[in-house]
């Protein structure tokens, strides 16, 4: 009698996996000789730092520091092509660290020269310049390795003094970012426009748009950490270059509830439909975590501040090649699937302002009785609103900005939430007028508690978030329980609304925001 083995549940499981594994990456690799993906890897590196940076040191010393660091991005680099890894990103500040003065910074800078007269590749040609170490043991990781990097490190330039520009010592000092490509050649840097409070660098004379091409991916665009929040160079890299892919080292000290690193990193790539390959320096005792590799509709990030150890990510994306001036002028756009947000008005009732359509008001809820107050989020006064019934519809403003808010909450929870607006210039940690509208979980049950940084949330609130806003710049946050990413169901414009809702959510909400940038006020 012929007998049969039959296997068990699991094992059906494990081997369906397993097949489903080999074929997505055979799939992945033919996208990737077809030039319809590459793999992309960032690398958030907990850096050794000098304990007293502020002493004065000799070269020799400044570099073995350094090298100790360049030892870690060489493995990583190592474990990043074997992972076939065709570019890496590394932080900001993560070679020679932070918090010099002018003077204690200076041993660790390398000098570099002009490369738009001169084409160099530091491993093979050390002897063409000196102070170049550093430099040197970046090129030959490339070229070892046949792989893109970009890194960030202090680096000078000579000027003249009939320069208007050159400091007093003779010398520029800047927080630049370069690239290598695979055969090791420097092919670009970028001198950071936007510094917080680095005291130890100069801004450079002129704007660097800096832009690199790449076999795999087509062009890339290139800025550093603060430069994120301002107009030069990030937005007319965008705009006018039509950059699709983005080279982003930071040092990011989270800021809750409207602007941890990876929070605003999503937003950024979201809101332009642009890849953003972002590398954070790794201390969380000073608050710096969050890094990723961020597509329009998915986000691969790590945020950890328990441990000490840094962490790469390396993950096949899709090249994105499309003209993006359409989604400069901020067509609607929706994700997952879902109906329109009209249809969710439809549903819900609500009138929308400035639509000239016959609709009823929702009449379950009243905010006749609802108080507004006033709280400082993110250093800045918010005009305030709590949310106390299961479902509403309210609405704040502040100055010219009106804030509206559809919501029911699924489940009953002890927490309290507040719609806020803000509509001013933002003055504490950097200058810049900001517009937003947000729906964010207090730290408590008082109100003077709103605003404050809070990690965990258990609300499940169904909502669409709209704003009267004057700015075209409007970045989404969506940030759940444990400092998790979600995306919103749709986002774009309804007359002259800017709109975004959400359905449903995997975790307790703790920000749900639109974060405009009113660039043209920041000056005036």
């Amino acid at each position: 009698m012929e007998t049969k083995t039959i296997m068990p549940p699991f094992m059906l499981r494990f081997m369906a996996s397993i097949i489903f594994f080999v074929l997505s990456h055979q799939v992945l690799s033919i996208d990737i000789q077809r030039g319809k993906y590459y793999v992309a890897a960032v690398y958030e590196h907990h850096a050794i730092l000098n304990p007293n940076p502020t002493a004065i040191i000799n070269r020799q010393t400044a570099l073995q520091l350094m090298k100790r660091n360049l030892d870690i991005y060489e493995e990583q680099v190592i474990n990043a092509a074997k992972e076939g890894a065709q570019i890496i990103i590394f932080p900001e500040d993560g070679i020679q660290g932070f918090n010099f003065t002018r003077a204690s910074i200076y041993p660790y800078l390398d000098f570099i020269p002009n490369l738009d007269s001169l084409t160099w590749n530091p491993c093979k040609e050390l002897y063409l310049f000196n102070d170049t170490e550093v430099l040197h043991q970046l090129s030959c990781m490339a070229l070892k390795n046949q792989m893109f990097l970009v890194v960030n490190l202090g680096t000078k330039e000579l000027c003249m003094q009939s320069d208007p520009h050159c400091p007093p010592d003779g010398r520029y000092q800047f927080n630049t970012n370069v690239v290598f490509n695979n055969n090791g050649t420097l092919i670009a840097r970028y001198r950071k426009q936007n510094l917080y409070f680095e005291y130890a660098f100069n801004t450079p004379p002129e704007i660097d748009y800096t832009v690199f091409d790449t076999p795999f991916a087509g062009r890339f665009g290139i800025f550093t950490c603060f430069d994120i929040l301002f107009y030069e160079p990030a937005i007319t890299l965008i705009k006018q270059y039509n950059i699709t892919q983005v080279a982003y080292p930071t040092a990011w000290m989270n800021q809750l509830p409207l602007l941890s690193a990876i929070e605003f990193q999503q937003a950024f790539a979201t809101a332009f439909n642009i890849n953003l390959l972002a590398a954070n320096i790794h201390h969380p005792d000073l608050g710096m975590t969050g890094s990723g590799i961020y597509t329009p509709s998915k986000s691969f990030t790590y945020y950890d501040m328990e441990s000490i150890n840094g962490k790469l990510i390396v993950v096949g994306i899709p090249v994105i090649t499309s003209d993006h001036e359409t989604n400069m002028k901020n067509i609607a756009m929706s994700h997952n699937g879902q109906k329109s947000s009209l249809d969710f008005y439809t549903e819900k009732q609500v009138c929308l302002k400035n639509q000239e359509t016959d609709c009823k008001k929702e009449e379950t809820t009243s905010q006749e009785f609802l108080p507004v107050f006033y709280g400082i989020m993110m250093y800045d006064n918010f005009t305030l609103m709590p949310i106390l019934n299961a479902e509403g519809n309210i609405e704040v403003c502040s100055n010219t900005l009106c804030c509206n808010l559809v919501y029911k909450q699924l489940e009953k929870t002890n927490e309290l939430y507040v719609l806020g607006v803000f509509d001013d210039l933002h003055i504490v940690h950097g200058t810049y007028y900001v517009q937003a509208c947000v729906l964010v979980k207090c730290g408590g049950l008082n109100y003077s508690t709103c605003g404050q940084e809070i990690t965990e949330a258990s609300g499940l609130i169904d909502f669409q978030l709209q704003g009267n806003f004057s700015t075209t710049f409007i970045f989404p946050l969506l940030l759940r329980s444990g400092v998790t990413l979600d995306f919103p169901d749709y986002l774009g414009w309804v007359g002259k609304s800017y709109v975004m809702y959400k359905v449903g959510g995997s975790s307790g909400l703790i920000t749900a925001g639109l974060y405009g940038r009113w660039y043209e006020r920041d000056k005036k």
